[in-house]
């Protein structure tokens, strides 16, 4: 607090020395007529100069003020490639999160106003034209604040602290797991050992090691990924993806099944679903160690913590990276631009429901409405994954306006009876890079390429935690822990459907209806029903895992 005193006190003099000028320029020489014109000209010009000299030391004054301010009194936070004259801003957590809160906020109100219409649109039919056009207002006014929203982020002189901390945190992360997984000496190492070969598909799989890694984490052991006669390639993991390891990629030593003891040298682990006793530190749980660091920087922290495991796992061969720059080349991928992921086939009707493409498009045309909102756009350009290769078709047939981008023949190779070949799996990482990319996404969570391709996004950009819709389920990860909510305004239920919420409640949560409610389980009453989203916070699950000193 000192240093802000004296500068405090700096600021005052400068602005003592301005108000000295100005009684110069005004009362002094150049206030006098014995002057020349030439010499009062001369002398305005060096005082105006010197005015304006101390104007910007005031304001760059003003600034370390205020960033002073926002750090508390901490240092100022001049990072590597930053001008020393140049101070990056950093916002409080609190700024944050109530910033996310307020667009939040915004979506649950649209999504209750839309639910309300649509239901009385069904019981009075002679208003149903007076409904449309309440709808479409609301929509209109939606999403004007959620631009409105949008610029504020832009101008409020901490984007570059986003950015800085993405590529940071990321960094540290990174490290920490690429120091977990290559030990000086493998043999001596503890291990976690992870069998690649979960009966399910692609994005099952991927996220079964993902388990194991953020298990080996958490456990402080070298992730040892079992996959010789991977369903997807018999050769190996490995042959598509770089190796997680360079220099311990055998679980040598005496092996037991999970848990083990601390002094256990190699560690079986079981499928999620199995798993006794589970982990403490599985999803929804977040560092202690980072947790505030993640929260200040992310709008869904266990998100960006699932995406760096991916960021590490997912680093592709170069033929596979050379195929997906290919791709991105040759389709004309470029945005903006919307990813849609339509599933069809085995899933519908027992996994997931059906949802047509009209559906998809109402949410693809709300972005391009808002986005052109203070964009200019050139095309309308859509990405369509799906594992149904009539809907890149019916698209094109239904939405000319749109430039609709696609492989048919991926389509064909995601179909059950292909589904485990070379092809298939190119197919299927090309359509999740593509996904990822996209500026937005619309799909069904209940799909874990939906959600490998969410994930992945975050690596992309500060924070996408908001550029999705999803049709059905809210995000979660398969086998996590409960997902909690706390209440900080109180609720008194309608109906019997709905919950009553005291200030400081915990709510399990089952999901959200995408009409203002979520569902869930109130600890403290036990009762379970539907309560306002708007009412609640998110409660982070924060876990105590390793130190990892070598990268702090």
């Amino acid at each position: 607090m000192r240093v802000f005193f004296n500068f405090g006190k700096i600021l005052i003099l400068l602005l003592v020395l301005w108000l000295i000028a100005v009684f110069f320029i005004i009362g002094g020489p150049l206030g006098r007529s014995g002057d020349g014109d030439e010499v009062l000209a001369k002398k305005l010009l060096d005082s105006q100069t010197k005015n304006l000299e101390l104007q910007r030391e005031r304001d760059k004054l003003a600034r370390q003020l205020r960033d002073l301010n926002t750090n508390q009194g901490g240092d100022l936070n001049s990072g590597p490639g930053t001008p020393k004259d140049e101070v990056v801003a950093e916002p409080s957590l609190e700024y944050e999160e109530y910033r996310r809160r307020a667009s939040r906020d915004v979506r649950e109100l649209l999504n209750f106003v839309r639910g309300e219409l649509n239901a009385l649109a069904k019981h009075q039919g002679n208003l149903e034209e007076r409904i449309q056009y309440v709808k479409a207002e609301t929509l209109n006014h939606a999403q004007a604040v959620l631009v409105d929203l949008q610029l504020l982020q832009e101008h409020d002189g901490y984007q570059a602290w986003r950015e800085r901390e993405a590529v940071d945190l990321s960094g540290l992360v990174q490290d920490r797991l690429t120091a977990l997984q290559n030990p000086e000496d493998c043999s001596s190492a503890r291990k976690l050992l992870c069998n690649l070969n979960k009966g399910c598909g692609y994005g099952c799989q991927i996220h079964h090691a993902v388990y194991c890694f953020i298990t080996a984490y958490g456990t402080k052991r070298t992730m040892i990924l079992n996959s010789k006669g991977w369903r997807y390639n018999k050769k190996g993991y490995q042959e598509v993806f770089q190796p997680v390891s360079d220099t311990c990629t055998i679980a040598e030593g005496s092996k037991v099944n999970w848990p083990g003891s601390e002094n256990t040298q190699v560690v079986e682990l079981p499928i999620v679903d199995s798993v006794n006793p589970r982990p403490a530190f599985l999803p929804p749980s977040v560092p202690q160690d980072l947790v505030h660091r993640i929260s200040r920087l992310h709008g869904d922290p266990i998100v960006w913590w699932l995406g760096q495991f991916l960021k590490y796992m997912l680093r592709p061969q170069p033929h596979l990276q050379e195929m997906l720059d290919n791709t991105v080349s040759n389709t004309g991928f470029k945005g903006p631009i919307v990813g849609i992921h339509v599933r069809r086939t085995d899933k519908v009707g027992t996994e997931a429901a059906f949802h047509s493409v009209e559906e998809y498009m109402t949410h693809v045309e709300e972005w391009f409405n808002m986005y052109q909102l203070n964009h200019k756009i050139d095309k309308k350009r859509v990405f369509v994954a799906s594992d149904d290769p009539k809907v890149l078709a019916e698209c094109r047939k239904k939405f000319s306006e749109y430039e609709f981008i696609g492989d048919q023949e991926v389509a064909k190779s995601a179909a059950v009876s292909s589904r485990y070949t070379d092809s298939s799996l190119r197919g299927v990482i090309q359509d999740i890079h593509l996904l990822s990319l996209s500026d937005y996404l619309v799909c069904t969570f209940s799909s874990q390429v939906c959600r490998i391709a969410y994930e992945i996004m975050q690596s992309r950009v500060p924070d996408a935690s908001d550029r999705f819709k999803s049709l059905d389920d809210i995000f979660y990860f398969g086998g996590q822990s409960e997902h909690l909510q706390e209440a900080i305004y109180p609720h008194t239920r309608r109906n019997s459907k709905e919950l009553d919420l005291e200030v400081g409640d915990v709510v399990g949560v089952a999901g959200n209806h995408w009409d203002g409610f979520n569902k869930g389980r109130n600890h403290r009453t036990n009762r379970v029903g539907l309560y306002p989203e708007y009412k609640t916070k998110e409660k982070l699950r924060v876990v105590k895992f390793p130190e990892y000193s070598k990268n702090p």
